[in-house]
């Protein structure tokens, strides 16, 4: 069998049908994460789930790791739309308070952590410097909004040091969430009576480790 096999899709010819077209991919892709991690996902495997040819799928994305940069945006962009609705009313609520909410909302996100903790690892390694430059614009200007919404609740938080904790979020949600979901091997052995400690809660643990950079950032205002 070619690549370039026949499928029921026709060649999109307008925004909209090219919008479709992205969509099933990204639909697609997403299901796929659900079934095995980002490393184990090609983009034949990929075209293969959405019923396209490889070649189809590359004139919407050049490369795999394109399709999921585009997913860990629009992931992104969502969680920031719902996020509001997740916090206390600004001004109402502890920092302490805040950071637990933001963790235990990332904790319901798994599609967005996992691509997180696959953004600098793996995603980045096979792009061209303009796919690269285009997902950082979105990305970064995406994190600022972010970074806007947090200080609405944080108000003590100056604009530098928001951007910060958000960039921080990112890292500590990239470290912590594959040893908080290890292989069966791994979840199998830390059930010894020594290795308990070595389990990973990622809300408690995350909401934990933002707020104690929370507190480091507002004593050094």
């Amino acid at each position: 069998m070619t690549d370039d096999r026949p499928t029921d899709f026709q060649r999109a010819r307008s925004a909209e049908q090219r919008e479709i077209r992205k969509r099933a991919i990204l639909d697609a892709a997403t299901q796929l994460l659900t079934e095995m991690p980002v490393g184990e996902i090609s983009l034949r495997e990929l075209s293969r789930r959405v019923g396209l040819s490889k070649t189809n799928v590359v004139r919407y994305f050049e490369t795999r790791e394109a399709v999921f940069f585009e997913l860990l945006n629009r992931s992104l962009a969502q969680w920031i739309e719902d996020l509001p609705a997740e916090l206390a009313p600004a001004g109402t609520a502890s920092p302490g308070a805040v950071t637990d909410a933001l963790a235990r909302s990332l904790a319901r996100r798994p599609l967005l952590c996992d691509l997180f903790s696959a953004l600098g690892s793996e995603l980045e390694r096979n792009i061209s410097a303009e796919s690269a430059r285009d997902f950082k614009l979105a990305h970064v200007r995406l994190l600022g909004a972010l970074a806007d919404l947090v200080r609405r609740h944080l108000t003590g938080l100056s604009p530098s040091a928001a951007r910060e904790l958000v960039s921080l979020t990112v890292v500590c949600t990239a470290g912590l969430w594959p040893f908080a979901h290890p292989s069966e091997a791994v979840a199998q052995a830390q059930r010894h009576p020594e290795l308990a400690d070595t389990r990973v809660d990622f809300a408690e643990r995350l909401g934990r480790t933002l707020h104690i950079i929370v507190t480091g950032l507002l004593s050094s205002a």
